[in-house]
């Protein structure tokens, strides 16, 4: 899948970043202008390359997946040939924290875009996720939740503002518990609730925690949740945010259909048709085990996440005039 969305010229005003994502279900690129501190996108790529899908038994990144990870990302560099290596941040998630091979994957990938790729820890997935989030919404007061399903890993992240409080990244993700509970497409009550206890039994280890520090509203963020806000939406159960009926609903309505090659939903690409059931799955866990009634949706991510990151670590040095300007390491 690619999306453009204009084309990079260097010569207009701002500084130009890049962000790439090295998901477990997907990958991720977005490039775009600093101007008056914010992020305007101009170029987002985006590919299903199913990396945590393409382990095998014991561990190993196999070579049929570290081609299609590697030919997504010849495609990525071909986008950024007009940018300093210096503006450009790679970042990998739970495939390459868990591969044996990851580090050479990553070295691979590192060859292929010019400039080192960091496999990152959960926590630090967990805060740039939040980051993203936050800049995505409304400047507001109250505790939130944000919700990231990703193909190996779900991030639960409580903040205010801009600011993180808690920070957990769990071990289950939409690919995962596909291949686990969900093999070959089929949708049945004994895999959904497998899914859902093995999920549960992952969020035991933060549930009081997190409803002690508690939170004022609920945001999702990725292509799970999307998907499952589009499935919601396209069935007529919710507009424009995921609530507990709708959630149970649609979860009936996936046993009814059976299969996820059946599943009659224009607004869901078919490579993230075969992971919903399992991502739902998740997430009617985290709606049970933390008493969500309800959950808004956001465009922001990992990827905007570290666009904001970079940002933050080399903007706004106040001039001996007082005047701000952004720090000369910032191509423009």
């Amino acid at each position: 899948m690619y999306e453009q969305s204009a084309t990079i010229d260097p010569n207009k005003p701002g500084a130009l970043m890049a962000a790439i994502d090295i998901g477990s279900n997907s990958f991720h690129m977005v490039v775009a202008r600093y101007v008056e501190g914010e992020l305007k996108p101009i170029d987002i790529m985006s590919e299903k390359v199913q990396l945590a899908s393409g382990m095998d038994d014991e561990g190993l990144l196999t070579p049929e997946a570290q081609q299609r990870g590697l030919d997504c990302l010849s495609r990525f560099a071909q986008r950024l040939t007009e940018l300093p290596r210096r503006s450009i941040r790679a970042v990998a998630t739970n495939a390459l924290r868990e591969a044996v091979n990851g580090d050479e994957f990553a070295q691979k990938a590192a060859q292929i875009l010019g400039l080192p790729i960091q496999i990152i820890a959960g926590h630090e997935e967990a805060r740039l996720i939040y980051l993203g989030v936050s800049h995505s919404l409304a400047d507001d007061s109250g505790k939130r939740l944000v919700i990231d399903i990703g193909g190996g890993s779900t991030e639960f992240i409580i903040g205010e503002r801009f600011e993180p409080q808690l920070l957990e990244s769990l071990q289950m993700g939409c690919v995962s518990f596909h291949e686990e509970f969900f093999l070959d497409g089929k949708i049945t009550e004994s895999g959904f609730y497998k899914a859902k206890m093995a999920a549960q039994q992952e969020l035991l280890s933060i549930r009081r925690n997190y409803k002690r520090l508690g939170w004022s509203s609920c945001v999702g963020s990725s292509g799970t949740i999307k998907a499952t806000l589009q499935a919601c939406t396209e069935l007529g159960l919710s507009n424009g945010m995921i609530t507990r009926e709708a959630l149970n609903k649609l979860k009936a309505h996936l046993l009814q259909v059976g299969h996820s090659d059946q599943l009659m939903l224009s607004t869901i690409k078919p490579e993230r048709k075969a992971v919903l059931p399992a991502g739902v799955a998740i997430l009617d866990a985290a709606f049970e085990s933390l008493d969500i009634d309800s959950m808004a949706f956001s465009d922001g991510a990992l990827r905007e996440g570290v666009l904001y990151d970079m940002a933050g670590r080399l903007r706004m040095k106040t001039c001996v005039n007082g005047q701000s300007m952004l720090d000369a390491t910032l191509p423009h």
